[in-house]
This record gives C-alpha cells, structure tokens and sequence, in this order.
C-alpha cells in the first residue's frame, strides 16, 4: 500500500470507532446528537470545550459517560464562589517524619487527570478561573515554582448556566479563547425526552463500554493533523474569520455595523481542527465548504461580541454568525 492509501485506511479505521463511541453515548445521553458530535469533535481536534445550558439537561451525565467511552480518567469540580485555586491545582503539606524532620509533600489536585469536568465554572471568582488557563494552554501547572505536567491527553469540558447570573464570575475573553468550541445544550424535543423518562427513572441504566484508550485517542488526534484540507476549504476558513473582524476590509456592512471586536488567529487554527473532525464524523476523508458552515457558530460564538448598539436593537451574534459564514462558502463555492 502507498502512503496516501495508508493514511486513507487509518481515517476510515478511526471514523468507524468514531460512530461506534457516538452509539455507545447515546445510550446514556439520550437525543442532542449534535452535542455528542461537537464534544467528540472537541476531544479528537485536542481542545476543551464550555457546553452552555440550564441545570438538568444532562451535562454532567454526558462528561461522566464520556470519560468510560473514551478510556480516560475524569474527575469533577464543582466551582463556587468560596473554591480556591489550591483547590483545582493542589498544595504543599509541611510533614514530619518518625525520625523528627520535616519536608514538604505535593498532593495533586482534581486538575491532574484526563478529563476533567470543571461544573459551573462561572460561579468561581476570576482568581480561581485563572488557575486554570495555564493549565488549559500549558497542560501544565506551576506550584512552589516547579512545573509539573498533567495527563496525557488533557481535555477540559466545562458547564455554564445561562439563566442565574446572580453571583457569578462572566469568564473573560482569554479564559473563553481556550476553549476549542461553545456548546449551546438545548431543551430536547418531545419524543426525545419521553425516551429519557423511560429510560432513567427505571431500576437498571444502560451500561456502556470503552470504544477508545487514552493512547489511541492520542493517535486519533495525531491522526486528524493529518487529514487533508484542500486550498479551496483554507481560504473559506480564512474569509470567514476575517469577515467576521469589524475593521478589516473583507468585513461586509452587518459586521461592521453590529461587531465590536472579532476572531483572533486562534479561531482560524480552531476551525482548521474541527472540520476535520465534523468531516471525519459524517464518514468523509476531507472536510468540505458545509463543514465550515457547520462550525463556524461552535468555534466563533465565543470568540466575538455585539456592540451596546446592536445588541439595544435586539440583533443575534448567532444568526450574524450564520449569514457570514452563508456569504463566505456561498461566494467560494460560485468562484
């Protein structure tokens, strides 16, 4: 076999897998396929992602039956406003031994493991929330000025209630660009959450298995970087981001008149990952002008925000969003 029939053979061998984590999820997480997908899409592409919606719609039970499907070690931390940094990171203990000496003793916090679901994570103060962007960007963290490096692979998915803005923290621009994609979990539809009801209030749930380890999802991300991107899905991913910023010149009138500031060079990087991922979901080898449409919402709705003016006349960053991202691949794919 060539190389190219090799690497073909590898992204179809991980697409199968792919499709067999999906089923095995949807056996606990009942419905929202395209918040299953999205979160599959976060952890091959290698990033964290921040799944926006009200309690109960099954966050955590996703993040907890995420971390079986996939092999990983997962802890939990329910941030609130009283949460420490120490808390996340871990300390120092002064102990002393039998024979009188004392030294200290590093006790690892929740935040060294593969998976770690950070719950609520608005409601810790911005001190607490920054203990974790080194740790999100460095996959590492600094105690008593040693680095010391957390699991392999390292992904953060963390919640956020969109409704009780009472006593909470707005995560600031930098801690929201490390996450790879913006979640939004949505009520589910009618027959869907019949099925939930039957499901979960009986004596026994449904029980899943591992489809991956943490080394093959390692190999499925080295693998992804692989996976080719044709010039003409390059410059739709580079026209989007670039319309999307107010002050560039590509910036058609409903940016300029409705955006105060746009997506960094990250967001080009983000939506080169992802689409892959959203190709490689869907059975495809490479990722096409529909891919990009279909994440151009999850990776730069956080990343942009509306004026005080747009948002007094009631305009949506999410359907801005979509009508760039129409514009952009409708004009490629003419050209």
């Amino acid at each position: 076999m060539t190389a190219d029939a090799d690497l073909v053979a590898d992204i179809e061998t991980l697409g199968t897998k792919l499709e067999a984590a999906r089923e095995s999820i949807s056996k606990r997480f009942i419905g929202q396929e395209r918040v299953v997908d999205l979160t599959l899409a976060a952890l091959v592409s290698g990033g964290h992602a921040l799944l926006i919606g009200v309690p109960g719609l099954g966050k955590t039970r996703l993040v907890n039956t995420l971390g079986t499907v996939m092999g990983l070690d997962a802890n939990r931390i329910q941030f609130t406003p009283d949460l420490m940094p120490a808390d996340i990171i871990g300390s120092e203990v002064l102990e002393t031994s039998e024979d009188g000496r004392r030294s200290f003793r590093f006790i690892p916090g929740p935040v060294f493991t593969q998976l770690l679901m950070a719950d609520e994570i608005n409601r810790a103060s911005p001190r607490t929330q920054s203990a974790l962007l080194q740790a999100m960007q460095e996959r590492e963290v600094t105690v008593a000025g040693e680095h010391r490096p957390l699991g392999k692979p390292f992904h953060v998915l963390a919640t956020q209630n969109p409704i009780e803005q009472e006593g909470t923290y707005p995560l600031p621009e930098a801690q929201l660009d490390r996450f790879l994609v913006k979640i939004d979990v949505k009520y589910p539809r009618r027959d869907t959450e019949r099925d939930i009801l039957v499901a979960t209030t009986g004596v026994q749930d449904d029980d899943v298995h591992a489809v991956f380890t943490a080394d093959e999802l390692l190999d499925a991300q080295m693998l992804l970087r692989r996976m080719p991107v044709g010039d003409a899905v390059v410059e739709m991913i580079l026209d989007l981001v670039r319309a999307c910023r107010p002050d560039d010149e590509s910036a058609p009138d409903i940016v300029r008149n409705a955006v105060s500031w746009g997506p960094g060079p990250r967001a080009a990087q983000a939506l080169m990952m992802t689409v892959r991922a959203e190709a490689l979901t869907h059975g495809r080898l490479a990722p096409s002008a529909e891919d990009v449409r279909s994440m151009a919402l999850p990776v730069l709705g956080h990343r942009m925000a509306l004026s005080f003016a747009a948002r007094a006349r009631g305009e949506s960053l999410d359907h801005l969003i979509e009508e760039v991202a129409a514009r952009v691949t409708r004009i490629e794919a003419a050209a």
